[in-house]
């Protein structure tokens, strides 16, 4: 190691990157626990890409080949089954917790002045991590899939103007076919991870050179009565503890509670009671469900969509519309509207999966 590290030290300056590790310090407070939500997604997006690597090496993309060749890699490839299972649990637990940094971030007032890219960044990241999901959940090419990918795309298509053609490129079609599987393939493996590496390289970078954000209550402490520790090694180091935890759950999870490969996808069958999204997107399913065939004079369906729509531009460009956070005073109102939101999504996934 004496000579190996020298001759990395000098063509990568490694001395200057611990350094600059050793001097980034992490505040210690009653919410530190939040800065490893981050890092848990950040861990699960890298085992989603290594497994996803080695299920490549034998999935076969097309209606007549995807189900038999996900059948072949648990029932035939060694281990196969529990790459597939960490695969599947890494990716709900991936958006799960994206789902908890993102709220993190927003009631800590993480997004303000000057995160604000910060946070835009996150978002992206958020909506492609969904985006993951939905491409994702239809690859096994089994029943399930088949059906809540037509609903889905069918959401989609209820967008005025744009909404046909969004439809048509999604399914590379009228009908969700093997033309639709194959489009969905090369979006999960290859336009969505390089999307996702360039936002995920930008978002890392500004929070290095922003630090770590403090709660507004916090941020008039001066610097140095603030309880600290270093980023590098200590900070990191729990990191990995973390990690670690977390990988054993998921090994857990995988042996424990396997997922169901199903019955294949049959386009001319009639589609089987109870289909389901996955749970990240149950709420606004079961708010769709919920929703008249007609709200004033539009339609009911229509209505939903733009109703998600402007919710979402909202929230993704809170940092400018909460400008008491740039003064580090709470908002009551923006406090209560995310109150109300994770409320919200709470009990329409709940009621989703009841009725």
């Amino acid at each position: 190691m004496k000579k190996i590290m020298p001759w990395f030290n000098d063509r990568l300056d490694l001395d200057g990157a611990i350094a600059f590790a050793k001097k980034k310090r992490v505040p210690i407070f009653y919410g530190t626990v939040w800065y490893y939500l981050g890092g848990i997604s950040l861990f699960l997006f890298a085992v989603q890409l290594v497994t996803g690597i080695l299920l490549v090496l034998y999935y076969q993309p097309g209606a007549e080949t995807a189900f038999e060749s996900v059948k072949f890699i648990v029932s035939k490839v060694s281990f196969g089954w529990l790459v597939r299972e960490v695969h599947s649990w890494s990716a709900n637990l991936f958006v799960l917790f994206v789902f908890l940094h993102m709220f993190t971030v927003y009631f800590s007032k993480a997004y303000r002045k000057p995160r604000e890219m910060t946070w835009i960044t996150g978002m992206v990241l958020f909506m492609l991590a969904l985006g993951f999901g939905f491409s994702g959940y239809l690859l096994p090419w089994n029943e399930l899939a088949f059906f809540a990918t037509k609903v889905g795309s069918d959401i989609a298509g209820a967008l005025p103007w744009v909404g046909e053609s969004l439809l048509r490129i999604l399914r590379a079609g009228d009908e969700v076919t093997g033309a639709t599987l194959t489009r969905f393939y090369g979006i999960h493996i290859a336009i969505l991870p390089g999307i996702f590496t360039v936002f995920l390289g930008l978002h890392l970078m500004l929070v290095q050179f922003q630090g770590m954000s403090v709660p507004p209550e916090l941020e008039n402490i001066p610097e140095e009565k603030r309880r600290t520790i270093p980023f590098f090694p200590d900070f990191v180091l729990r990191d990995f503890i973390v990690w670690l935890i977390v990988l054993n759950v998921i090994a857990l999870l995988a042996v424990f509670f396997p997922w169901e490969l199903g019955q294949k996808a049959d386009a001319l069958a009639p589609a089987p009671a109870g289909i389901r999204p996955e749970w990240y997107f149950m709420f606004m399913f079961q708010t769709l469900k919920m929703i008249p065939a007609h709200v004033w004079f539009i339609e009911g369906e229509l209505f939903g969509v733009l109703f998600f729509a402007v919710g979402g531009l909202i929230w993704f460009f809170v940092p400018f519309l909460d400008k008491q956070a740039s003064k580090g005073i709470r908002s009551p109102f923006w406090t209560w509207f995310g109150i109300a939101l994770v409320a919200y999504i709470i009990i329409l996934t709940i009621w989703g999966y009841l009725v």
